[in-house]
C-alpha cells in the first residue's frame, strides 16, 4: 500500500500543478495597451483582426507592430525591444495566457461576431492595462461559461462546446 502513496501522491500534486490558471507569466515586451487604445486610437479589433472570422483570436506580432514600428516613435526600452524583433524579423514570443482545455471548442468568431460578446466580458477592461497580461483576467473555468450562456439564454447542451 506504501508504494501506491508514494507514486500517487506526487504525481497528483504535479497534474494539479499543471493544471492551475493562477500562474503567472513573464512577456517579453511590457505592452501598454491603454496607450495604444488611448493615444494611437486602436480597437481590439486592429490588432487582434482574425477575431471576426476565426476560431481563435491571434496574437498579434511583428506582421501588425510594423505597421506603426518599423522606426522607433519614442526612447521607450519596451519599444527598443519590439524594434528589434521587427529588424530581426523574428517572431515575438509571446505567452499564451488564456487557455481552455484542449476538449473544449471555443470560436471567437462565434462569440464576438454572431453572439455580440464584447471582449472585456472576457478579458476584462483592457483599455485600462498598461501591462500585458501575465495570467487570465478571467479564471475561463466551465461554471463560468454556463453562467453566461443562461444569461444569454443559448445552449448549454454539453456538445456545444465539448467535443
Amino acid at each position: 500500500m506504501k508504494n501506491w502513496a508514494i507514486f500517487t501522491i506526487p504525481s497528483l500534486l504535479i497534474l494539479l500543478s499543471n493544471c492551475s490558471d493562477t500562474g503567472s507569466y513573464s512577456q517579453p515586451i511590457l505592452y501598454n495597451h491603454k496607450k495604444h487604445i488611448e493615444e494611437a486610437g486602436l480597437t481590439c479589433f486592429d490588432c487582434h483582426s482574425l477575431v471576426m472570422t476565426h476560431q481563435k483570436a491571434s496574437i498579434p506580432n511583428i506582421e501588425y507592430c510594423q505597421n506603426c514600428h518599423k522606426e522607433p516613435m519614442t526612447n521607450s526600452k519596451e519599444e527598443e525591444k519590439l524594434v528589434r524583433y521587427i529588424s530581426n524579423k523574428e517572431r515575438i514570443p509571446w505567452v499564451q495566457v488564456h487557455r481552455l482545455p484542449d476538449h473544449a471548442y471555443f470560436s471567437h468568431r462565434r462569440h464576438v461576431t454572431l453572439g455580440k460578446i464584447a471582449c472585456q466580458e472576457c478579458h476584462g477592461d483592457v483599455s485600462e492595462m498598461t501591462l500585458p497580461f501575465s495570467r487570465p483576467a478571467v479564471v475561463l473555468k466551465m461554471k463560468f461559461c454556463i453562467q453566461c450562456h443562461e444569461k444569454k439564454r443559448v445552449n448549454t447542451d454539453c456538445a456545444t462546446c465539448h467535443r
